[in-house]
């Protein structure tokens, strides 16, 4: 850095950084960087920086396999001083909060924090790329971002089941929302005394458990952030618990699904469907129409047979019991009583980690073993955990033995503190916060319905035309959980900061779909990414309508 440079914490005011806002202003650590960061470290009371140590740029680096289309690829970023700290906890036998805080060394005045996933245990660093980001842009840290990660509260050791910190109540709650909250203040106490101001604007980005987290600061906390992107989020995470369970225990014994049906049950989905949008691209553009029309009955062996040819009668329940609302016998949060079945198509998309279709989430490569096998589908293994150590918190349960009714108290509790469906936003639209949400249509690890049942909640509870103001939800046909199987990726962020900071509110987005070609990037196709809705109203239960597909006007 130059001479010219202001002493410790000044600021360089007057210099806009360039992504169409004029309220943000770039902010450098002072001339000797480094000795502004070592002196990040130590802390008082509870929270603690165990370090801080400036890091030199890095370079774009691209690896030959990875658990996620995203999780290959390892972004370029500028120095930056990387924090590493912890929060004590109040019962000594719960683990600490354990964050990560990346200052770069030329700050553009706003902040980015990461959500998880799954049931987190692991530390989020903020290095990587956010959710549906295209892999051949700058990363929001090299953007001038300061970004920064949790592990939520808990560290899931190698071997370890990932629901064990559910039976300490601290753990949980930290896991719930307190968390989150917890490292967003000590970010910004971090930001006000490396750069001597706090962030201009603060924006949070989370797929999967992480968009849960999003909509949980929306709710819980609307003060905190101006924009918020959640994608695919977790939302009724009690229902989703035991919907996926109830899917598992279908599939054990005659009920399991092999992978050359799997196949048989695609190809029949997109025969049914894929044409209806006027191409024949293995593109079930309009999978909510596709619901109501793919019939799995059609698949049903001949009486006596059985073979990859066909499904038996246990293989054709267990797929209806998949499609079907999870109902219980008592409200939850919210006034929910139910979990919205999976949708169809994507059925086949090839597994590989958490990316994939029915084999990688539901079905698994063998049928569903008490405990938990690590062949089994994912979904078993994250259900059948979740029962034991969340709701009966009784690791030696039998899982087929368990009944709803029995553990009402805890349910209740447990969806008081982890299900983000209140649906009065009110206080996060009234501050100026704005809300992305992403639902991806092929999606097996948890129903996109349960999201766009959600926003359409908001809209009942504050107006369309008010919601409208600050929230907006699209939906991607063909794609699953992570990214895979269609076109996926689309600058979210930019798009949020856009609306934030300039009022351009976002319309219908294009999405691309990128591949990893080592040392760079190839989009093979892209397509509109609309606001819902673009197909019927979706009610809870059986969809009947039909519509083609199209951007609304």
């Amino acid at each position: 850095m130059t001479r010219t440079r202001a002493k410790l914490c000044a600021l360089l005011v007057g210099s806009a950084v360039a992504m169409g806002a004029s309220n943000a202003f770039a902010v450098t650590l002072a001339e000797d960087a480094d000795t502004v960061c070592k002196g990040l470290v130590g802390g008082a009371d509870a929270l603690k920086i165990d370090s801080a140590t400036l890091l030199a740029p890095s370079q774009l680096a691209v690896a030959e396999r990875g658990p996620t289309p995203s999780g290959r690829v390892t972004a370029a970023n500028p120095g930056f001083c990387k924090v590493l700290g912890h929060i004590d906890p109040v019962d000594p036998k719960a683990p600490p909060i354990k964050f990560q805080v990346n200052l770069p060394a030329e700050w553009n005045g706003r902040s980015l924090q990461y959500g998880g996933g799954g049931f987190n245990g692991v530390l989020i660093t903020g290095l990587g790329l956010p959710p549906a980001y295209p892999f051949d842009k700058p990363s929001p840290l090299a953007r001038g971002f300061v970004t920064y990660g949790t592990d939520s509260g808990h560290e899931t050791k190698p071997g370890e089941l990932p629901q064990l910190f559910a039976l300490n109540d601290e753990a949980f709650e930290n896991f719930a929302h307190r968390a989150y909250k917890k490292v967003r203040d000590a970010a910004v106490a971090l930001m006000e005394r490396a750069y001597g101001k706090k962030p201009e604007k603060m924006y949070f980005m989370g797929s999967s458990e992480g968009g849960r987290e999003g909509l949980t600061m929306a709710q819980r906390y609307p003060d905190d952030f101006d924009g918020i992107f959640a994608r695919v989020p977790v939302i009724n995470w009690v229902g989703l618990q035991h919907a996926g369970t109830r899917s598992g225990l279908a599939t054990m014994g005659e009920g399991w699904i092999n992978p050359a049906q799997v196949r048989l049950v695609g190809d029949a989905v997109r025969a049914a469907c894929d044409k209806a949008d006027g191409s024949e691209d293995a593109l079930v553009q309009n999978p909510v129409a596709c619901k109501a029309a793919f019939k799995v009955e059609t698949l049903r062996c001949e009486a006596g047979k059985s073979g990859d040819q066909c499904l038996t009668e246990p293989q054709i329940k267990a797929v209806n019991t998949l499609h079907a609302t999870y109902k219980f016998p008592f409200a939850l949060a919210n006034g929910l009583d139910d979990y919205p079945g999976w949708g169809v198509s994507g059925e086949d998309t090839a597994a590989a980690g958490p990316t994939g279709g029915w084999s990688a989430w539901w079905l698994g490569t063998a049928p569903p073993a008490q405990p938990p096998a690590p062949n089994n589908g994912i979904a078993w293994i994250y259900g059948a955990g979740g029962i034991q150590y969340v709701f009966a918190r009784d690791p030696k349960l039998d899982v087929t033995t368990y009944k709803v009714e029995e553990h009402k108290a805890r349910l209740l509790e447990v969806s008081s503190l982890m299900d983000s469906t209140d649906p009065d936003l009110g206080r996060f639209r009234g501050r100026g916060g704005r809300l992305i949400m992403l639902e991806h249509m092929a999606d097996y690890a948890q129903s996109p319905y349960a999201g766009i049942r959600y926003f359409e909640s908001v809209e009942r509870k504050l107006g369309k035309a008010e919601t409208a103001e600050f929230a907006r939800l699209y939906t991607a046909p063909g794609v699953d959980h992570v990214g895979s199987g269609a076109p996926a990726n689309v600058d979210m962020l930019s798009a949020l900061v856009d609306w934030v900071e300039t009022g351009k509110a976002p319309g219908d987005l294009e999405v691309t779909e990128q591949k990893v070609e080592a040392p760079s990037f190839a989009v093979s196709r892209a397509m509109p990414l609309c606001r819902w809705p673009a197909w019927p109203h979706y009610k809870a239960g059986p969809v009947t309508e039909a519509s083609s597909f199209a951007c609304a006007p």
